[in-house]
């Protein structure tokens, strides 16, 4: 009856990890629920750019949206290449300035390194903190608790796939038939399946960076960004990323990696 114990082991860890998931989310919407300032701003505040980007994709989507921004203005060249070129070195905000800064006195640098710094500025965090206070995103506590708890999900539903395996190739004789005892170990693994499924479906895309609030806000951007303009451009960037620019030089630029960055990226 070594299956019984593998089996026993397999529900402990995915009734685990199913429950701290539920907890995380219980306690991200109640810290939600206590922020009623969130809900009250959310009625009459207008997005900026900047802040529907943070909204939707965090800093990294907010140094993208200023590269993007700058370099349909001509302020600065994105070289399919991978790299970025200053060609006005006068930014019109901090966001702008902290890009040209992380490009550096030379006026050129990889456009990599530039998203990065340009991310960690203190001009992004500042943004994220008034959206915080706002209650438009959610907090660093609430995001990486919901994070954390989906992954421990997953690796739960790999554990209990090894467990079964374990069972089924196991030399000691038992009197249960094979596909009975992989019946059994399949409960635990569509419980964790059905766990990440309708956390998938609760959790709206958004839902990493904005709070209930702010996704509404981000809706309503979206709903009113129709039309052909810059703005229209831009906003797409802002909640899409750079998947939604059509220039293909220019999505190239953002999609060069150095073989040691792709590399890098592939193992983070």
């Amino acid at each position: 009856m070594f299956w019984v114990v593998l089996l026993l082991l397999a529900w402990a860890v995915a009734g685990t990890a199913c429950t701290r998931l539920c907890l995380a989310a219980v306690h991200a919407a109640a810290m939600d629920a206590k922020d009623t300032k969130g809900a009250t701003a959310g009625r009459g505040h207008d997005l900026t750019l900047y802040e529907a980007a943070f909204l939707s994709g965090g800093p990294r989507r907010v140094a993208d949206l200023t590269l993007v921004s700058m370099a349909r203005q001509r302020r600065l060249l994105l070289a399919h290449t991978g790299w970025a070129t200053v060609v006005d070195p006068r930014g019109r905000d901090e966001m702008e300035r902290s890009v040209i800064g992380a490009i550096g006195p030379e006026g050129q640098s990889r456009i990599e390194p530039v998203r990065d710094a340009a991310a960690a500025a203190d001009a992004v965090g500042s943004l994220g903190d008034r959206l915080v206070s706002a209650g438009l995103a959610v907090p660093d506590g609430a995001r990486g608790g919901v994070a954390s708890a989906i992954r421990q999900v997953r690796l739960a539903a790999l554990f209990v796939l090894a467990l079964g395996a374990v069972a089924l190739l196991a030399p000691a004789p038992s009197d249960m038939p094979a596909h009975l005892v992989a019946l059994w170990f399949a409960l635990p693994f569509v419980v964790t399946l059905s766990c990440l499924a309708i956390a998938r479906m609760e959790i709206h895309p958004y839902a990493q960076w904005a709070s209930p609030a702010g996704q509404r806000l981000l809706s309503t951007l979206v709903r009113r960004s129709g039309g052909g303009d810059d703005r229209t451009y831009l906003t797409s960037v802002a909640v899409r990323g750079v998947r939604a620019i059509g220039e293909p030089d220019l999505r190239a630029a953002f999609a060069h990696r150095e073989p040691h960055q792709e590399a890098f990226h592939r193992r983070g």
